[in-house]
């Protein structure tokens, strides 16, 4: 099989994390992986939701979007519709539980750290190309704060990103652009550490159930992808 862009099926698209990108936040990141493009931006707030007050716990949440012209036909900005759509909704619920799991919030107590994803061209994985960048972003945010005093110590702990895999044509393929999304048998969404623990598996067979031998080959795939963009992150970190 001939992919859209001439890849072999275990490699990534080309992968460009630059740094500083918005001057204002306390972290930022524009995210490339191929074709998709997504600006990550983290603020800090001293404040957490209701439900978290007196816990001495700080929180860790996402809000993720799409510019109407990310995609080949303009779509509504949800402001103007006046909701957010379910898949907008699931995808930052997704980045948010993901930042989580790889932060010690006891390390914020009574703080917020707002993290968000804008895509500004989607061409495919801007989910998780949004919880890639977003990681690194965050990461930044917190040495920003450190150097200000506002943190003692830092709240990360290791590194984590996520790929998408999928089966197309038959063939189990790594980091999915949207052509071959469309037209996959089998796609598969992975978010896990450096350390190869799985932190949340999204997967939908299209059009026949699939072996639990395949799922663990795309599984395998998908880990491997995702030990090659934390290499990308630690080298855009100086790491």
């Amino acid at each position: 099989m001939i992919r859209t862009d001439g890849r072999e099926p275990h490699e990534l698209r080309p992968v460009t994390i630059t740094r500083d990108f918005i001057p204002h936040a306390e972290g930022s990141v524009l995210m490339e992986l191929g074709q998709t493009k997504v600006i990550c931006t983290v603020t800090y707030e001293e404040n957490v939701p209701n439900f978290l007050k007196g816990s001495g716990s700080g929180w860790v949440t996402a809000e993720y979007s799409m510019l109407p012209r990310s995609t080949a036909e303009r779509s509504k900005r949800e402001a103007v519709v006046g909701h957010q759509g379910g898949r907008t909704m699931e995808i930052q619920r997704l980045i948010g539980r993901s930042l989580r799991a790889a932060t010690d919030m006891t390390a914020f107590p009574e703080r917020t750290f707002w993290v968000d994803c804008d895509v500004i061209q989607a061409d495919g994985g801007t989910r998780t190309a949004s919880i890639t960048g977003a990681y690194v972003a965050l990461r930044d945010a917190f040495s920003t704060l450190i150097e200000e005093g506002e943190l003692s110590r830092n709240p990360a702990i290791g590194f984590l990103a996520a790929v998408s895999a999928g089966v197309v044509s038959g063939i189990p393929c790594l980091d999915l652009c949207f052509e071959e999304d469309a037209h996959a048998d089998v796609d598969l969404n992975l978010v896990a550490t450096e350390n190869g623990q799985v932190i949340e598996i999204q997967g939908t067979s299209e059009k026949k159930p699939l072996a639990r031998a395949d799922l663990d080959t795309l599984i395998d795939l998908g880990l491997a992808g995702i030990t090659d963009l934390i290499g990308h992150q630690k080298a855009a970190l100086g790491l």
